[in-house]
């Protein structure tokens, strides 16, 4: 099987596509994947069940950003080992991150699903959708289990060399999503409950694909019950590798869960008109976290090279390329937002409060494509405990109180809260900007060596 390409030869724009366009396929199948749900439910329910699946995706995307960390470190785990041509230690990897994964969805299952009521009080989620998004959240809790594997399985491939093998999976999941997502919420009518069943339904289709593909296929790793072990030094590289990130997503996660937990206070409405925001958040920013992740890879081998000019070239390139990207979105958010809402809900109800806040959050479409892309550069240079502190801060000392200022001042206009996410992703980009003036004056402090992107 082949194992990746050299990134330090050739072309910087055929480069960068090249490694680029897998990550963004992957990611914007995975986007598609979970609009799916509230599209459905706007197209066959009202406002309340809209509103329910919007916020139960908020809770569920605390998963997944949990889980993007802890799968970055079992990519990296994989990968060096096949580098250094360990066969054995390639296949102890792969046991560990998978039974890993396998313990720690039993745990976060219990744990979430015990904790679903609660979460959705703090959300403060409209009366008349609370009982909708309980039987939304708990389902998907309790098929954590799928997604974790299912989110192992395509990062110990990506680590093996093998990028492609993963949009198989995650297509097969998708189609399965959108059937099951017709059939029980279209058909039977079973509202938001029907998307959430069809979501693990397709996870765990997308799993078991997975695993009776690559035993067919004679993957280096045999999947049975002897080779499912936890190597203790082997877990320990992969917590240290995952936790950082893993932290750095969830915390970002939280400071929007508390945008959703107000203007949730403020109204079916307006939970919708934010939920459906957040759909297009993802769609707009999939150019720059693509490039961010293909950032992290090529920044980090073309250093290790010598080439740090290159490395600055594949910046400077992906950033260009992500901004052109998101000024589509942002020029669709400004010119007519009332389209976007429209493919959700066809409530005026809901275009009407939805507006407002599209046209001022659209600002972030732009601001993160330099945010996102510089964060993979840093990356790249090992800096990532900077990235981390500085997106902690960005979430909690400046997006947090500035909602927490807004809302205790009575504001209720979407518009202004809007303007938050923009202008807290604007001071951490300036604060970068600041960090690499010093930075660009050092020589990479691992010339000559193999850089690993999430070591300190």
């Amino acid at each position: 099987m082949k194992t990746g390409h050299s990134l330090t030869q050739g072309s910087v724009g055929k480069v960068l596509l090249r490694f680029s366009l897998p990550f963004f396929l992957a990611n914007l199948l995975q986007a598609l994947y979970g609009a799916v749900d509230l599209l459905v439910v706007g197209l066959y329910c009202p406002a309340e069940s809209v509103a329910a699946v919007s916020t139960g995706t908020q809770v569920t995307q605390i998963i997944t950003s949990l889980l993007s960390g802890l799968t970055l470190g079992g990519t990296v785990l994989v990968a060096k080992y096949t580098g250094l041509g360990d066969t054995q230690r390639v296949e102890r990897a792969i046991g560990t991150t998978l039974t890993a994964f396998g313990v720690f969805s039993l745990v976060l299952s219990v744990v979430l699903g015990a904790s679903v009521p609660g979460i959705l009080q703090l959300l403060q989620t409209p009366a008349a959708s609370v009982e909708e998004a309980w039987q939304y959240v708990f389902i998907c809790c309790m098929g954590t289990f799928f997604l974790c594997e299912y989110n192992a399985l395509s990062a110990v491939l990506r680590g093996y060399g093998d990028s492609l093998t993963p949009l198989f999976f995650v297509a097969v999941a998708c189609v399965c999503n959108v059937v099951g997502d017709l059939v029980l919420v279209g058909v039977f009518h079973l509202g938001p409950a029907g998307t959430a069943f069809a979501t693990v339904f397709s996870q765990g289709v997308s799993m078991v694909c997975a695993v009776v593909y690559l035993n067919s296929r004679n993957f280096l790793f045999r999947f049975s019950w002897k080779n499912l072990r936890v190597d203790r030094r082997l877990l320990k590289e992969l917590v240290i590798l995952g936790v950082p990130v893993s932290l750095q997503e969830c915390m970002v996660r939280v400071s929007f869960l508390y945008l959703t937990s107000i203007t949730n206070s403020f109204g079916v409405y307006a939970a919708s008109a934010v939920g459906i925001a957040s759909k297009y958040d993802v769609f707009a920013m999939l150019p720059a976290t693509s490039v961010s992740s293909a950032l992290t890879a090529l920044t980090a081998q073309n250093l290790a090279a010598g080439r740090e000019e290159r490395a600055g070239k594949f910046l400077r390139w992906g950033t260009e390329a992500a901004f052109a990207c998101s000024l589509v979105f942002f020029a669709w958010a400004q010119l007519a937002p009332q389209t976007m809402i429209g493919l959700f809900s066809q409530d005026p109800q809901v275009i009407a409060r939805g507006v407002p806040f599209f046209r001022s959050c659209s600002w972030d479409y732009l601001a993160v494509s330099f945010l996102f892309c510089y964060n993979g550069y840093l990356n790249g240079r090992e800096r990532t405990l900077f990235t981390m502190a500085n997106s902690c801060s960005g979430a909690l000392l400046i997006r947090v109180p500035l909602l927490l200022l807004l809302s205790h001042g009575g504001v209720r206009s979407l518009a202004l809260y809007g303007l938050v996410s923009p202008f807290s992703s604007l001071v951490m980009l300036l604060v970068i900007w600041v960090y690499l003036v010093p930075l660009h004056r050092l020589r990479p402090r691992a010339q000559g060596r193999n850089l690993s992107p999430t070591n300190g």
